[in-house]
């Protein structure tokens, strides 16, 4: 195994800046501000390392899974998302507090799925793939997963400054809207992709 530092930095680059601004980033952002954020982070970068994995060992295998079945379920997991942000709760901030508190296997296994599933023939993911095949697996793993995890990380750090200059309520109707929104996004794209 021989690593090469400028395919690591090369898929480095290209995957950060093709992730900034994907759904998956603002999904991020919006689970942090509910959420604990070092759960969430640890829930998505789980997965972007499973991804990396698929990617890197079986990138021949995204083009045998029904493209419309991933976004539906995809709009499903944001939708659902949007639910719980917009649905409120009590006027008692305090009890808004509490809530957010759930423990860390629920918040990592929401933040997994959500990741895993509505990353699957993402652009991040297909170009993964290809830089596995011209520039050496472990470097493109190394520089993928790093680069993902940096994503999710910066979304989580902006999300967490969000919420605590901005009221709890307020951030969870704007993160429910962000994650509406990309729900239909993910809808559409089963038509028009």
């Amino acid at each position: 195994m021989s690593l090469d530092p400028l395919a690591i930095v090369t898929a480095f680059g290209l995957i950060f800046l093709a992730e900034l601004p994907d759904k998956t980033m603002f999904a991020s952002l919006a689970m942090g501000t509910r959420m604990r954020p070092l759960y969430v982070w640890f829930g998505t970068s789980t997965a972007f390392i499973v991804h990396v994995a698929i990617a890197i060992g079986a990138g021949s295998l995204i083009g045998l899974l029904p493209d419309w079945t991933v976004k539906l379920v995809s709009a499903l997991l944001f939708a659902f998302g949007a639910f719980m942000l917009l649905r409120g709760g009590g006027d008692d901030e305090e009890a808004a507090e509490t809530k957010t508190v759930t423990g860390f296997w629920p918040v990592y296994s929401t933040a997994f799925m959500a990741v895993f599933i509505s990353e699957w023939g993402d652009l991040t993911q297909i170009t993964t793939a290809n830089l596995a095949a011209s520039n050496g697996t472990w470097s493109t793993a190394i520089g993928s997963a790093a680069a993902l995890m940096s994503v999710s990380a910066l979304a989580l750090l902006a999300g967490r400054f969000i919420a605590t200059r901005v009221p709890l309520k307020t951030v969870q109707r704007i993160g429910g809207l962000c994650m509406l929104g990309l729900a239909i996004w993910s809808v559409t794209e089963i038509f028009v992709g």
